[in-house]
């Protein structure tokens, strides 16, 4: 990777596609042509993922994405890091691009899209229930003032969540997500159960990060991401936030702090439950990336999809 900033694209868009596994074939192929790095999830519903790479290949890769007609309307977030977040590029076929198992269509019904701009008032109005459409883990880290967690573990868990909300005591919804993609699913599903209006941040946490100046937002803390940064600040900058690899659980740096703690291995919450085969791997894993950057590279293995 040359020794410029690298660009790092979230991008999703639901449209039919009835070729996944061609799409996936000329996608990666792409990529690596142009040395990109990322993961990207491909289905019959549309594509989501995030790349990475200089900003050359980055115009290469969406000028071809974006030829094809599909995917002329391609939601692409942009935000830079000092070096790729990702060790490979992945492309995978699944059958949701983001996981939610409830009939909806956010290509024929989907909430109102409220831009980044105009978000700080419509969250203001007390008369608008907001909802952070993320789970624990990720709220954990950051949100906007006033959001309500509905505490969840999953995205799959948002049904169970609507379903004990009266839509005639919210008649007027806004939520919000990552980079938007679960708010389509999110949003559409609402609509379905009676909700009258049903508003949602278009581009997501990111989009709003990107577009609001500091003094004006009403966003608190970090915002996960799902690459190696784990997490980014307002000037959407890697964050403070680390990996416990051990159960993949963001750390804060009191976490790193805690007695439980071990780099690289496990964290308080982990550090009685995993097998001694498992802490002894992650103890060889850490000790060769650690040998690795000390020479100035990166372990094959610093990948947050897996060990």
């Amino acid at each position: 990777m040359v020794s410029e900033n690298v660009v790092v694209s979230a991008f999703y868009r639901f449209v039919a596609v009835d070729d996944p596994a061609a799409l996936r074939e000329r996608l990666i192929a792409h990529a690596v042509d142009l040395q990109m790095t990322g993961s990207v999830l491909v289905a019959a519903e549309g594509i989501n993922g995030t790349v990475a790479g200089s900003r050359s290949s980055t115009d290469q890769f969406f000028a071809v994405v974006t030829a094809d007609q599909r995917f002329s309307e391609l939601e692409i977030k942009e935000s830079l890091a000092p070096e790729p977040p990702f060790r490979r590029m992945k492309v995978r076929l699944k059958k949701e691009i983001v996981t939610f198992r409830q009939p909806v269509d956010p290509t024929k019904k989907v909430g109102t899209y409220i831009d980044a701009a105009s978000w700080n008032d419509v969250i203001s109005d007390p008369d608008v229930l907001v909802i952070d459409t993320r789970n624990d883990e990720e709220i954990t880290l950051g949100s906007f003032a006033n959001a309500v967690n509905p505490d969840t573990e999953t995205f799959t868990e948002f049904a169970d969540y609507v379903a004990g909300l009266d839509p005639t005591e919210h008649p007027r919804v806004a939520m919000f997500c990552t980079g938007g993609i679960r708010c389509e699913k999110a949003s559409s599903y609402m609509l379905d159960q009676g909700f009258g209006e049903v508003m949602h941040l278009e581009g997501g946490i990111l989009k709003y990060l990107e577009t609001v100046p500091v003094e004006d937002s009403l966003w608190e803390g970090e915002c996960f991401v799902f690459d190696e940064r784990v997490s980014v600040d307002h000037d959407l900058k890697p964050g403070t936030h680390t990996l416990c690899r051990g159960c993949r659980r963001p750390l804060s740096e009191n976490d790193r702090l805690h007695a439980r703690y071990e780099e690289g291995v496990s964290c308080r919450t982990c550090f009685d439950t995993l097998t001694d085969g498992r802490v002894q791997r992650l103890r060889e894993r850490n000790r060769q990336e650690l040998l690795a950057a000390a020479r100035g590279e990166r372990h094959i293995a610093q990948d947050l999809d897996g060990d």
